[in-house]
């Protein structure tokens, strides 16, 4: 159960070519089934529609699947989007095949967390709901 009275708002999404979406559907529903309110994207989305998306159903987290290897090519975007919109209380995490090497990387560049491919869902509802809490609200 939540400890605040509104809801995390979490938008998952799958960016470039990509497409396998077992996974991130998973998650989906892991979230929502925690009661987190959950928006997936479909498959194929620029970094550009995410960030629009997230801006608009005001959301509390992006995250992103990622399983095609443009991670260091996706994240630092979808970060930099939000800068540039003054939306950088949005926190983006992501999740799926990201070697070792990059998640200090990815951090460094302002990625909340990442989740490798078999992270136990329940981990992952836990992941969403400390990053927000470590944010504090808006």
């Amino acid at each position: 159960m939540e400890h605040s009275n509104e809801r995390i708002r979490v938008i998952v999404a799958k960016v470039g070519l990509d497409g396998h979406d077992r996974g991130v559907k998973i998650v989906a529903r892991t979230l929502r089934d925690a009661g987190r309110d959950v928006i997936y994207t479909g498959l194929h989305r620029t970094p550009e529609e995410v960030v629009e998306a997230a801006i608009q159903e005001d959301v509390d987290v992006i995250g992103i699947s990622i399983l095609s290897g443009a991670h260091m090519t996706v994240f630092p975007r979808l970060v930099e989007l939000l800068k540039a919109r003054g939306a950088d209380d949005i926190l983006v995490v992501g999740g799926g095949v990201i070697p070792d090497d990059d998640l200090p990387k990815l951090r460094a560049l302002g990625v909340r967390e990442v989740m490798l491919q078999d992270t136990p869902p329940a981990a992952i509802v836990e992941m969403v709901r400390r990053v927000v809490a470590e944010r504090g609200a808006r």
